[in-house]
C-alpha cells in the first residue's frame, strides 16, 4: 500500500463552509471574552489554519481564502500594531469592494469571474453567467457601503455582530434571491454538448 495521496481531492461545501466560518465564531468567541484586540489576534491565526486545512485537503490553495488571508493578516497587523480597530473594521468594505469592482472590471473586459466561482454548481447561457456577475458585482458593492456605514455609526461590539451574524446571512439570502435567474439561464444537458 503505497502513502501516496489521491490526487484530486475537493472539499464538500459543508466544509468549505466549516473552513470560512470557524475563523468568524472564533473572532465572536473572542470578542466576547477578550475584546477586539485578542478577537483580532484569534481571527488571524484562525484564518491561517484554516487555510492550512485547506491546503492540506486539497493541495493547493484557493484564491479567494488566501487573498481574504492576507488582507486579515494585513489589516489585523495593522490593528494590532497601531491599537486601533478601524483597520479590522475597513478590512470588511476593502474585501467586498474588491470582489464587487473585480466582477464589475472583468464584465467591461469580457471576464465572467464569477463562472469560475459557481462553474461546478451549474452552468449557464453567457447571458446568464453575464447578468449573474452584474448582480454579485453590485451586491458586494453594496456590502461594503453597508459596512463603511454600520462600523462608523455603530458600537464596536454591535459592527462584530453585524460582521459574524449579518453578512454570511445577507450572502445567503442573495445567493438564494438567484436561483430563479440560475434556473432561468441554466443549460441542459443536451445544449452542454
Amino acid at each position: 500500500m503505497s502513502g501516496a495521496l489521491p490526487e484530486n481531492r475537493k472539499i464538500t461545501p459543508l466544509m468549505r463552509l466549516g473552513l470560512d466560518l470557524g475563523p468568524l465564531l472564533l473572532f465572536f468567541l473572542a470578542f466576547q471574552w477578550r475584546g477586539i484586540f485578542v478577537a483580532t489576534g484569534v481571527f488571524m491565526l484562525a484564518v491561517l489554519v484554516s487555510l492550512g486545512i485547506g491546503y492540506s485537503i486539497e493541495r493547493r490553495f484557493s484564491p479567494m481564502p488566501v487573498f481574504t488571508a492576507i488582507l486579515v493578516l494585513i489589516f489585523g497587523g495593522l490593528t494590532l500594531y497601531l491599537k486601533n480597530d478601524t483597520f479590522i473594521k475597513m478590512k470588511v468594505t476593502v474585501l467586498y469592494a474588491f470582489f464587487g469592482f473585480t466582477l464589475l472590471g472583468g464584465l467591461a473586459f469580457g471576464r465572467l469571474f464569477v463562472k469560475y466561482v459557481f462553474a461546478t454548481a451549474f452552468e449557464l447561457s453567457e447571458e446568464g453567467w453575464r447578468k449573474l456577475t452584474w448582480r454579485w458585482g453590485f451586491f458586494f458593492l453594496a456590502l461594503a457601503v453597508l459596512n463603511e456605514i454600520i462600523w462608523r455609526s455603530l458600537p464596536t461590539a454591535d459592527w462584530v455582530k453585524f460582521k459574524v451574524f449579518g453578512i454570511i446571512p445577507l450572502i445567503m439570502l442573495f445567493a438564494l434571491a438567484q436561483m430563479p435567474l440560475v434556473l432561468k439561464h441554466e443549460l441542459k444537458e443536451d445544449s452542454r454538448e
